[in-house]
């Protein structure tokens, strides 16, 4: 398989069962691009986790520590951060002991930031002040998927507007991306006055926040699925597609790699151990897509 993704011999890729992804990628290609969708988790799987060892923000860190939060306020979204995000990436806790955590973590994160009276007028400034990145190669990505008419569904739970807003001023918003993320909403005047339901957060990206939107019964036909992800919680991210016939499930493994990798190793198809890159994604797509 390394002959035509030569990607695959990187020194982040790790599978565990090189056979059977070597049958998946070429069932992918054999049933053509009318048939493939991906399935993408946006925070640190399409956007970097860090940079020159420095963390990336995610979606949500760009509003918690941007000019429009008071002090009071960052102070308390880090408190959140410090107390959840070990209990978001513990592998020795169940996904059922974290779901009502995550739940509280959100609802208390989006409570604050309705309190600052943030203004709609101001998020694009905000990204453009961040530090956010796409990962290296998001161009030939989003450039790939839109030539071929391939849908990209971002499945996200951070916050809709900020992540749009950084895919926008990346020149990549095309037609073919659809996103699916927390959502503010503003009164008249333009300030965040809540955050739309349902509620996405780490452990609930299936069918059950997917309700009404119809999203993979229009695209019933694309029964081959790429899907792209960083935490356990992104592995239900096509549980909503009606008939699946092909996936491939590529995991960015970004953090505690030592810890996490057996876990991953299970769970993904393909890991991609601390790679900042879409590197081994685009070459994989570059293949299946190839004429």
């Amino acid at each position: 398989l390394c002959l035509q993704v030569p990607e695959l011999e990187k020194a982040t890729v790790r599978i565990r069962q090189p056979e059977r992804v070597r049958g998946i990628i070429q069932a992918l290609r054999e049933q053509g691009v009318d048939k493939l969708q991906v399935i993408s988790d946006f925070d640190m799987t399409l956007s970097r986790f860090g940079c020159n060892g420095r963390r990336c923000p995610t979606s949500h860190n760009i509003l918690d520590t941007s000019r429009v939060i008071s002090e009071d306020g960052k102070k308390k979204l880090k408190d959140l951060l410090h107390y959840y995000y070990p209990i978001e990436i513990d592998p020795n806790r169940t996904l059922e002991e974290k779901r009502p955590l995550m739940v509280e973590w959100w609802t208390k994160a989006h409570e604050l930031l309705v309190q600052q009276k943030i203004h709609k007028g101001d998020i694009a400034q905000i990204v453009r002040e961040s530090e956010a990145m796409l990962r290296d190669g998001f161009e030939e990505f989003f450039d790939q998927l839109h030539k071929n008419n391939v849908p990209l569904f971002i499945f996200s739970a951070g916050i809709g507007d900020v992540l749009e807003e950084i895919i926008r001023q990346a020149n990549v918003f095309y037609s073919n991306v659809n996103v699916v993320s927390n959502y503010m909403d503003f009164n008249d005047d333009g300030v965040l006055t809540h955050f739309r339901g349902p509620l996405i957060h780490t452990y609930n990206k299936n069918n059950s926040v997917l309700q009404g939107t119809g999203y993979f019964q229009q695209l019933s036909t694309r029964t081959s699925i790429i899907l792209l992800g960083d935490s356990m919680g992104d592995l239900t991210m096509a549980d909503g597609v009606p008939s699946v016939e092909n996936i491939l499930k590529i995991g960015f493994l970004n953090d505690k790699v030592e810890e996490r990798r057996g876990k991953y190793l299970d769970s993904y198809d393909i890991v991609l151990e601390s790679d900042e890159t879409l590197d081994v994604v685009n070459g994989i797509l570059r293949y299946i897509l190839a004429e």
